[in-house]
């Protein structure tokens, strides 16, 4: 129960006294203070502690006058009269479905022969405008406010709900379309045709993302078809280890010799091993020949007749003494001494 304030009628004084006594209430009521915070409260507020009605009005601590019938007047004359003369202390806002009494005092009246016949938990109170008696909760309350504020209550609830579910209905198609977008957007496999798999996809992309993920082999096939080509090439490396001779050290690579022997271009003749050797170019510190398509003889007879062009000295047939025949066929010793 919350705050009330009891005001004793021993039917000695008129309705316009009570009227003047209750606008002494409204005057304290109006009384404010500054609280401990600095703010401006009731003083009444400060003197009991009184939250606000559980109905939801901001009104007054509510006012009982309890009439004990033993002066001349009539409590049944007096209520009506004092009823008329307060009205502007108790009366109503009419709202939707409901009436608001904020900034009012809720007056309620009972008489003493009616609490001992039917207790202070009983229906004996009178609260102004109003035209039945009720229990003392109902009538310091607003049954009506009530009902209407649990009304809203489970409209709100209700409403929220219903965003709550839209909510979460547009974060599903959302999902739905973004896993149809990268449903759509999936690898699939240039060797069997099929999708990849969520590990393998993050994987063949992993080597786009961070620098310290290994560069995926094969990126454009599915995990079987991978383990298959991985297969395939130890294979043939094996296979390839296997058939090529054995290295040792720094040594400079084997000679290998081509299918076909060379042959001169000036004389003809078919390489000797050693020339054939000599032109083939092994290794990175060889160096290349210079004439690979003469055979030995030639590119000696290449070599002298070259010193004999840029020297000085007089030509063999100046000196008279005879020209070295020249090899049958043989084209660039006339052409070099043009």
């Amino acid at each position: 129960m919350p705050l009330l304030l009891i005001e004793v009628d021993n039917c000695h004084e008129s309705a316009e006294e009570l009227a003047d006594k209750l606008e002494k209430y409204t005057r304290f009521f109006r009384r404010k203070v500054k609280d401990t915070d600095g703010r401006e409260r009731p003083m009444w507020r400060t003197r009991w502690s009184a939250p606000d009605t559980f109905s939801g009005d901001r009104a007054h601590s509510p006012v009982l006058l309890v009439f004990n019938r033993i002066g001349e007047r009539n409590p049944d004359r007096t209520v009506p009269r004092l009823q008329e003369l307060t009205r502007h202390l108790w009366q109503r806002q009419r709202h939707t479905g409901f009436h608001a009494y904020d900034g009012r005092i809720p007056i309620i009246a009972t008489g003493l022969n009616q609490l001992r016949e039917h207790g202070p938990e009983g229906p004996v109170f009178l609260r102004f405008g109003r035209d039945h008696m009720q229990l003392l909760r109902e009538a310091i309350g607003n049954p009506r406010r009530e009902v209407a504020d649990a009304r809203a209550r489970e409209a709100a609830r209700i409403r929220e709900e219903e965003f709550q579910a839209q909510a979460r209905q547009a974060a599903q198609e959302q999902a739905a379309k973004q896993a149809a977008e990268r449903e759509a957007r999936r690898p699939v496999g240039t060797g069997c045709g099929a999708k990849f798999t969520d590990e393998r996809w993050e994987a063949a992309q992993g080597q786009a993302k961070d620098w310290g993920v290994p560069k995926d082999s094969h990126p454009h096939l599915c995990d079987d078809c991978k383990q298959r080509a991985l297969t395939a090439e130890r294979h043939a490396a094996a296979k390839h280890e296997h058939q090529e001779p054995a290295r040792r050290g720094a040594e400079q690579p084997a000679f290998q010799r081509s299918p076909h022997r060379p042959v001169c271009t000036e004389c003809g003749a078919k390489f000797t091993d050693e020339r054939w050797k000599a032109t083939e170019r092994v290794g990175w510190g060889a160096s290349p020949e210079h004439r690979p398509s003469l055979c030995g003889d030639c590119d000696q007879q290449y070599v002298t007749d070259a010193q004999q062009a840029w020297s000085h000295e007089p030509r063999h047939e100046e000196r008279g003494q005879a020209v070295p025949e020249q090899k049958a066929g043989g084209t660039w010793l006339s052409r070099f001494r043009r």
